[in-house]
């Protein structure tokens, strides 16, 4: 099987990408949060109960982007779970970078080309990147790598250029199952705000305390350790993705 990545997003075949997410786009909850008197503190919320697997939001995000070839920002793992007098199940896992409160990425870089942005973002400044990636091996969760076409480090920014233009994250605006949910945690009326409150959520590593910003509404506990798992399943790679 074609393991690399132009194999796969031929298999994926053709993304349709859909209407605008019916949530509040991010300028809309940027000027909430301004007439409040608060900045607004972007966060994802992924409902695994509503991911298809479909790679939609993998291919939008190579796509908006830019994306170099065999690299992600963002894509779906895939898992054989299987779990003592159960069937085996094929479970998703969207990962992507957690834009953690206090990122082990941050300190580790010599010339402080990562950075967090005003709404909680976790950046790079290409301008003062070395390409040195020691942010790369500090990641928790295998979010980041070096760009092979600029020699610097690469990563999910959230859309950053997008959330300044009013924009959901490309990932957020093609998911056609609505799993991947974005808005201001800051503001108790978002609707990320209100999924917190009325769900049982997980982090992915949460023994690193990095105090991530993407949450995940129903991840099986043997899945909080999956960080670096492949972009999809399939028989050769089931070894690797088997949790017991």
């Amino acid at each position: 099987m074609d393991t690399t990545r132009r194999g796969f997003l031929s298999a994926i075949g053709k993304v349709t990408i859909g209407a605008a997410a019916s949530v509040a786009g991010a300028a809309g909850a940027a000027e909430a949060a301004t007439a409040e008197g608060h900045a607004a503190h972007w966060g994802m919320v992924v409902d695994l109960r509503k991911c298809i697997g479909c790679q939609a939001c993998t291919v939008a995000c190579i796509m908006e982007n830019a994306v170099p070839e065999d690299a992600f920002r963002t894509h779906v793992s895939v898992y054989e779970l299987v779990k003592d007098g159960q069937d085996p199940a094929m479970v998703m896992l969207p990962r992507l970078c957690n834009h953690c409160d206090d990122p082990p990425c941050l300190p580790v870089c010599p010339v402080e080309a990562t950075f967090k942005a005003e709404n909680g973002e976790v950046l790079v400044d290409a301008s003062k990147c070395v390409g040195c990636a020691y942010c790369v091996q500090a990641c928790p969760y295998d979010a980041r790598f070096i760009n092979h076409e600029t020699q610097v480090a690469d990563k999910c920014t959230f859309c950053f250029h997008r959330t300044q233009a009013g924009l959901l994250p490309a990932c957020v605006e093609t998911c056609v199952g609505g799993a991947r949910n974005f808005g201001d945690l800051n503001d108790p009326e978002s609707e990320v705000s209100k999924m917190l409150a009325e769900n049982q959520v997980s982090v992915l590593r949460p023994e690193m305390h990095t105090n991530p910003n993407v949450y995940y509404i129903g991840l099986d506990e043997v899945l909080e350790g999956r960080v670096a798992g492949e972009a999809a399943y399939h028989p050769e790679m089931a070894d690797h993705g088997e949790a017991h």
